[in-house]
């Protein structure tokens, strides 16, 4: 997804109540880039260029990767085991479990995802060393569930190969992931995330649903088991609304139907939030999505999150999905407009009551990434990429209070505006 041209920009601002604004500043009708940008001077915004929740998640990945390039399986395995059992996250939810476990086989799979980008067949050794590691712990799902995912992420790594890359025809690319999704659901087929109480390994066999050719019922079942072990874990609520997508495995009956299933299922630790969580990224990924949802039911589900995890990274990461992924677009159909337009205007009240601390990395993410937790390169470009985004955002949507010349403010007491000087 590209940044927001200044034509898009024009036509999200005719929708909004800012224009008189703009006109005042402009004397047009034609607001441009320059002019958010001239306007977001006026935000006085902290930002925050490294946040706690990426040192969380680097702390877990740095200690699985050191644990794997020494060699330190038993050690690495009671890590996971630890994790899993207390449900430990970083604050912004993520497993450390999860984080644990990615860390020890990035090496691995980073070889084999940059041999494909160069257009050649990864080397088998990698793969087969973590293989080896099964011999000597057969029974521990911890060191299972790491083999299985590397396969899994190998897998993905050649679906998504370049076209034309190397010799490899798509049939053979495809032939490929679907050995190595084999291979992962033999490795875990003697472990049962349900039955030994673990969230990370129950995550790792719903990661295994990809290979299906068709809806299965299955899917349902393995996410239930997964977020009932673990309903703090929004994570996995995400992974079901994406999974449920009509280009994946589903439909948007059934990814409606979910969404209200875990809402009930989980009502007593999120509210409505389930709701919101199961379409948060389905709705970044997939517009079609929005044909059946409950705008006050996911509005709710919103607050309801924000009242459970009043962090900055929960308010920067439903801010920029309000602002973003859920700005409004000419192409749309009146009745999706008017969805769309509903599901926006959440952004007023997340920034006017929650966010005083901007996080530019999680912007720049719901740019180009929606859904994922990519590893992003060129940090310091990035960071100004999502401040910029963030602020032109915010600007468009306070023009009104901002065009005489006055700033609005933003602190944990809540968005204040400041007088003319």
């Amino acid at each position: 997804m590209q940044p927001p041209d200044p034509a898009t920009i024009t036509r999200l601002l005719r929708r909004l109540p800012v224009m008189r604004a703009m006109r005042r500043l402009t004397g047009s009708g034609a607001p441009s880039l320059h002019d958010l940008d001239m306007l977001s001077r006026r935000i006085i915004l902290p930002s925050m260029p490294i946040t706690d929740e990426e040192m969380a998640r680097a702390e877990f990945q740095d200690r699985g990767l050191r644990f794997a390039r020494q060699e330190q399986w038993a050690e690495l395995a009671e890590a996971i085991h630890d994790a899993d059992a207390a449900r430990t996250a970083t604050p912004g939810g993520e497993s450390a479990a999860m984080l644990l476990a990615f860390g020890a086989r990035s090496d691995v799979v980073a070889m084999a995802e940059d041999a494909l980008f160069d257009g050649v067949a990864p080397p088998q050794d990698g793969i087969d060393a973590f293989e080896s590691i099964l011999n000597d712990h057969p029974d521990d799902y911890a060191l299972a569930m790491i083999v299985a995912m590397a396969h899994v992420d190998i897998g993905w790594a050649w679906r998504n190969a370049p076209a034309g890359a190397g010799s490899h025809a798509p049939e053979d690319r495809e032939a490929r992931f679907r050995r190595h999704f084999d291979r992962a659901a033999g490795v875990l087929a003697p472990h049962s995330g349900l039955a030994e109480n673990a969230p990370s390994l129950a995550a790792a066999e719903c990661a295994l649903l990809a290979a299906l050719s068709q809806t299965d019922r299955r899917i349902s079942d393995d996410f239930e088991d997964l977020i009932d072990l673990d309903p703090t874990g929004s994570r996995h609520m995400r992974a079901l609304g994406q999974t449920l997508l009509p280009a994946r495995l589903g439909d948007y009956h059934t990814l409606e139907l979910e969404a209200r299933r875990t809402a009930a299922r989980t009502g007593d630790v999120w509210g409505a939030g389930a709701y919101a969580w199961v379409y948060l990224d389905a709705l970044a990924l997939d517009p079609g999505a929005l044909g059946l949802i409950d705008t006050v039911f996911f509005g709710d589900g919103l607050r309801d999150i924000i009242a459970r995890c009043p962090d900055q990274h929960t308010a920067n990461l439903l801010a920029a999905f309000c602002a973003i992924s859920m700005r409004p677009r000419d192409d749309d159909p009146a009745p999706i407009a008017r969805v769309r337009a509903a599901l926006h205007a959440n952004l007023r009240w997340i920034l006017s009551d929650h966010l005083h601390e901007l996080h530019p990395l999680i912007w720049t993410q719901a740019l180009h990434h929606p859904g994922q937790t990519p590893r992003l390169p060129s940090r310091r470009a990035l960071i100004s990429e999502g401040r910029r985004t963030a602020l032109r955002a915010i600007a468009s949507i306070f023009a009104d209070d901002i065009a005489d010349g006055g700033s609005i403010a933003f602190s944990p007491a809540g968005m204040y505006r400041l007088p003319t000087i």
